[in-house]
């Protein structure tokens, strides 16, 4: 049993996958594009290093770990044009319309932006996947391979909170899929109230909220000694 709100939810090790959602240089580092437009990402380290914490436990408890990686190609055609209310609303694209000498560079395959930050680094085992819309769900492998390893749980870590992390929850819910965010891993885009919004959205209507410290003692027994 997972301690979770609203009530603790029995999770099975076997079928799990802890989902990373775009730890990259993006969100989680000064000068990505989150600090860019203004978002404060204070919290960002204290994310990877609560993220650093969950990753150990959850190879060794048989546990599949995928990251999400955001983003689009370098001329930027899966975001959409104008004709996308993604060209319209993103604010990675908003920003590099308003500052031309960064265009190509936010959030762009092959660029600093969208590489996962030095201290995330994916494992032998791990699976990656791209994804070009909010919700890791939208046009991607992800239910594919899920449903390959017979996963139905997907606990949920990194950042956006709001945005990504509740868009990819949600989406899992209409699929089946029971999702776990660990709140202490995650942070949010804007102001603290959102991530407190998020939380509640995904307690009271699509899944659960726990904590860093309740999973790795649900979890951290099963690591192998040596």
């Amino acid at each position: 049993m997972l301690p979770a709100r609203p009530e603790p939810i029995p999770v099975d090790p076997r079928s799990t996958a802890v989902i990373v959602i775009d730890m990259q240089n993006a969100y989680a580092s000064p000068g990505g594009y989150l600090d860019l437009a203004g978002f404060d990402i204070s919290g960002a380290a204290a994310v990877i290093e609560q993220i650093q914490a969950v990753l150990p436990v959850a190879r060794a408890a048989g546990m599949q770990v995928i990251f999400f990686q955001n983003g689009w190609d370098d001329q930027y055609v899966e975001a959409g044009g104008p004709g996308s209310p993604n060209w319209w609303k993103s604010n990675a694209l908003k920003t590099m319309r308003a500052r031309p000498e960064l265009q190509g560079k936010l959030l762009a395959r092959g660029q600093w932006d969208y590489e996962l930050v030095d201290a995330l680094r994916p494992e032998p085992g791990d699976i990656c996947l791209h994804k070009t819309r909010y919700s890791g769900f939208f046009n991607s492998q992800l239910d594919s391979v899920l449903r390959a390893r017979g996963i139905r749980h997907l606990v949920f870590v990194g950042i956006a909170t709001n945005v990504c992390v509740e868009s990819t929850l949600r989406d899992g819910f209409m699929l089946e899929y029971f999702g776990t965010v660990l709140e202490d891993a995650t942070h949010q885009a804007g102001p603290d109230f959102v991530q407190k919004a998020a939380l509640f959205n995904i307690e009271t209507f699509f899944g659960w909220v726990s904590t860093v410290a309740d999973f790795k003692g649900a979890f951290g027994q099963l690591a192998p000694t040596a």
